[in-house]
């Protein structure tokens, strides 16, 4: 029998490719009956594989010498989890890669585990050399070299320039960073890191951050139902800090679930005041619910409703964050399928949307007060031109200098930090004055 790591990566890879499933599901759902250690290899062949899938599927082509999409789902499948281990990861002797390539394989077309064991047989030979001859100088070149769509390579290369676009498509096939927010309403950052099983270190503009430097499951941890920490990105660290609420004052948070920046707002305010944390998913808002109690973020109250409805007349607050739906592109290292579900045609609703979440956070602002715009994507339509178009629209409003808070993130007076070059998730914020 092909080792257990193998056919859990390849029934979550099979998920994902054949019933449109999300990664993470996929394997939560597979891999209940394996162990920590043969879950973490599972976790790394099948986010690996579904990364890579652009690289893998050329490489298959060239060495099938057919399109991937004129073979078998079973034996492509196989194919490029098998190609997915020799050529990116180390460890396994070739063979066993290839013999249990080649059994998962048994069943789809007839004949079609010899094509499979041939394949990955030139793949252990060749593979690399493919690998070798593939060039980015183009757009369309590193879409492949780097296995993004093409769409996001233009899209990085006209936004950000060649140089950090390959960076960025690089460094989003590489493991992204483990970070934890301290919970001040219960400890501090030193204690934390001490009590923690695994070395850490900090970041000096973001005092509760703690940056893991190795595995560390969290919800396995007694510091988890204690409410001592939370997952969260350094990047979305930024924006609570950006929206900066004061003990005793009225902050509002439109499209607030899961609930890390609702209960780091909490946080920041010392649990006096209010957060009042909208989400329209009845489900999703209790699981905020939840994460508020957890965190015992008590001055946080959460309301299922729509964030891009005007707040009842009298409802004023003194800050607002709108952190609305985005296309993630900032995310793609830890959402392995992201880049492969999102397209530009997403992109264009999704910007609707926002605005209408904008204009409704913007109404809710007493006059003086602060306007916080957040998103975790790297798309100049969702991001920049979305705030031109509100400035445009709501002279009432001044765009803060914020990029002089995060000296070398800035994008224009906001922000914008890039995974490659800051280590982190990429979020785009910008700061706004009711005047």
């Amino acid at each position: 029998m092909p080792a257990k790591a193998r056919v859990c990566a390849y029934a979550v890879l099979r998920r994902v490719c054949e019933d449109g499933a999300y990664a993470d599901r996929a394997l939560r759902a597979e891999a209940k009956e394996l162990d920590g250690r043969d879950r973490a290899l599972a976790m790394h062949l099948a986010y690996g594989t579904v990364q890579r899938m652009g690289t893998l599927d050329h490489v298959i082509e060239r060495l099938a010498e057919r399109p991937p999409d004129q073979l078998d789902a079973r034996l492509l499948a196989a194919l490029r989890l098998g190609l997915y281990e020799l050529l990116y990861l180390s460890g396994a002797p070739d063979h066993a890669v290839v013999a249990d390539g080649v059994e998962l394989a048994k069943g789809g077309a007839r004949g079609g585990h010899g094509l499979v064991n041939a394949v990955l047989r030139r793949g252990a030979r060749e593979g690399a050399a493919v690998l070798d001859g593939l060039s980015d100088q183009t757009p369309a070149q590193a879409a492949v070299k780097h296995s993004h769509p093409d769409w996001i390579a233009r899209l990085w290369w006209e936004q950000l320039g060649a140089s950090d676009a390959r960076a960025l498509m690089d460094y989003d096939n590489e493991p992204g960073e483990v970070a934890l927010r301290v919970n001040t309403l219960l400890t501090d950052t030193a204690t934390l890191a001490g009590e923690l099983p695994v070395a850490t270190h900090p970041d000096p503009d973001l005092p509760e951050a703690l940056v893991l430097e190795g595995p560390f499951d969290a919800h396995e941890s007694p510091l988890w139902p204690a409410g001592a920490f939370l997952a969260q990105s350094r990047a979305a660290m930024h924006v609570a800090r950006a929206l900066d609420p004061r003990p005793g004052e009225r902050v509002l948070d439109l499209c607030a679930a899961p609930g890390g920046k609702s209960t780091h707002l909490a946080a920041l305010m010392e649990g006096e005041g209010e957060v009042v944390a909208v989400e329209r998913n009845p489900r999703r808002a209790g699981a905020l619910t939840r994460t508020a109690e957890r965190l015992q973020a008590s001055n946080v109250r959460v309301e299922v409703a729509d964030a891009a409805e005007e707040r009842p007349e009298g409802a004023v607050f003194d800050r607002v964050l709108v952190d609305p739906p985005c296309s993630g592109l900032g995310t793609l290292q830890v959402r392995a399928d992201l880049r492969w579900r999102v397209t530009p045609e997403h992109v264009r609703e999704m910007t609707g949307a926002q605005a209408q979440v904008l204009a409704a956070g913007a109404a809710a602002l007493r006059p003086g007060g602060v306007l916080v715009y957040s998103t975790c994507t790297i798309s100049p339509a969702e991001n920049e031109r979305q705030i031109t178009s509100f400035l445009n629209s709501n002279p009432d409003f001044a765009l803060d200098d914020l990029a002089s808070e995060l000296p070398g993130r800035g994008w224009g007076q906001s922000v914008l930090t890039l995974p490659h070059r800051d280590r982190t998730a990429g979020f785009f914020i910008a700061r706004m004055r009711k005047t």
